[in-house]
């Protein structure tokens, strides 16, 4: 074998060589692609399914979530008002019970651990209050 073909039968091997790469090159970005897809889908299907989890930077609802957090511990009505800087009007309490009281309902972010106490899901805080805020009666109510 002459050194030509030596060459030659390199260049052969060093071709098919780039050729095998090239297929896992594409193979290897089909898979990247079909793992980036994977991921949107499931981070859309993350906000759909808690989409007012997500909640909107700088509302009060946020502002409260933040105060809750930082004291670590359900806080009532009155307290968040005074600590997001709010005044107390009858206005003011309704609007803020009635937007967290919509997280509840839904079993999302917020619990009511007490008549118009507060407190995180995501800090273990447990609704020991029926969600349309009606406690039960206590035993004996109604009898005679």
């Amino acid at each position: 074998m002459s050194e030509h073909d030596i060459i030659q039968d390199k260049i052969k091997k060093k071709e098919q060589e780039i050729q095998t790469l090239e297929e896992k090159l594409r193979t290897a970005k089909v898979y990247l692609n079909a793992l980036h897809d994977i991921s949107k889908a499931l981070s859309k299907e993350s906000h759909t399914n808690t989409d007012s989890a997500v909640l909107r930077e700088g509302s009060a609802v946020t502002q409260a979530r933040d105060l809750i957090l930082r004291r670590g511990v359900p806080v009532h009505i009155n307290d968040l008002l005074e600590g997001l800087g709010r005044g107390m009007t009858r206005e003011s309490r309704a609007s803020l019970t009635s937007s967290i009281a919509a997280y509840v309902r839904r079993g999302e972010v917020f619990t009511r651990s007490a008549p118009n106490t507060f407190g995180l899901i995501e800090l273990g805080h447990t609704t020991s209050v029926e969600s349309d805020g009606q406690s039960e009666p206590p035993d004996g109510f109604g009898q005679n």
